[in-house]
């Protein structure tokens, strides 16, 4: 999409024309389906952040520490401790959520210690069990803790998918993804970013996230001062603009589908 951090991304070139800040964000519905992209400041609702890694090729952020309601669940010491390349990392591109080996092993034995049931491999890659009943009555809350007491909690609706009815399985994986110098990464994708609005501030070096309805609407401003609402659907201006301004909004239209989100449609809009 060209929207990382690189000066030659397409979110620099607008930034560096004077067009927009460089800020942009996405909402993605996994209810519904669809969602929001949007480039400008972010006028409501609020969304708290933190820090993003400097000097980093993707979105790096520091993990404090995760919760299974409350329990907690001990990190592996590269990623604690976050060294110059480690940690956390936030990619949209990314459908699922891939954790060391030894974290993603403690933290299903921590859900399913909740809600016991039976595990098999499916795919040789997927976790999965049979269950008949309510997941988001049955299924704890897992919470993430970022610096800057930026929590970000992903419910069973968010981590579980069904392959078919009645035959639901985990959306972590065991990742074994590392650096150069062997330390543990945790890639966090759509699996943990859906049904949020997440919020990419460049220009400040942060990235936050608030839970939201992705099928409502969010207040962006663009690089005139105009502030426009945005929608799942289309774009509204809802004060004045000029002719210098410009707003560059996605409608995304997606689906789960066997572990996988797929993108079935991107439309853009444009206001010069």
């Amino acid at each position: 999409m060209g929207f990382g951090q690189a000066n030659t991304s397409i979110l620099s070139q607008l930034a560096a024309a004077g067009s927009v800040k460089r800020v942009f964000a996405h909402c993605l519905d996994n209810v519904n389906g669809g969602g929001i992209f949007a480039v400008g400041e972010v006028e409501s609702p609020v969304v708290k952040t933190t820090p993003l890694v400097p000097n980093q090729v993707h979105y790096n952020v520091i993990l404090k520490g995760i919760d299974v309601d409350g329990d907690p669940v001990d990190l592996p010491p590269s990623i604690a401790s976050f060294g110059g390349n480690g940690g956390t990392i936030i990619d949209s591109g990314t459908t699922l959520a891939y954790l060391p080996a030894n974290l993603y092993n403690s933290l299903l034995k921590k859900i399913t210690t909740r809600q016991p049931v039976k595990l098999h491999m499916v795919q040789e890659t997927f976790a999965c069990f049979s269950f008949t009943l309510n997941t988001d009555k049955a299924f704890p809350v897992v919470n993430l803790h970022f610096e800057d007491n930026l929590k970000m909690s992903v419910y069973p609706h968010d981590y579980l998918f069904s392959l078919r009815k009645d035959l639901y399985c985990f959306g972590w994986q065991s990742g074994g993804l590392t650096n150069q110098d062997g330390s543990d990464v945790i890639l966090l994708g759509d699996l943990v970013l859906s049904n949020k609005l997440v919020v990419y501030d460049l220009d400040n070096e942060v990235v936050g996230w608030a839970e939201h309805n992705c099928s409502s609407s969010i207040k962006v401003k663009d690089g005139s001062g105009a502030v426009f609402s945005v929608e799942a659907n289309n774009l509204i201006a809802s004060s004045s603009s000029s002719s210098s301004s410009l707003l560059l909004h996605f409608h995304i239209s997606w689906r789960r589908s066997r572990g996988k989100q797929t993108c079935k449609e991107w439309t853009t809009s444009a206001y010069l």
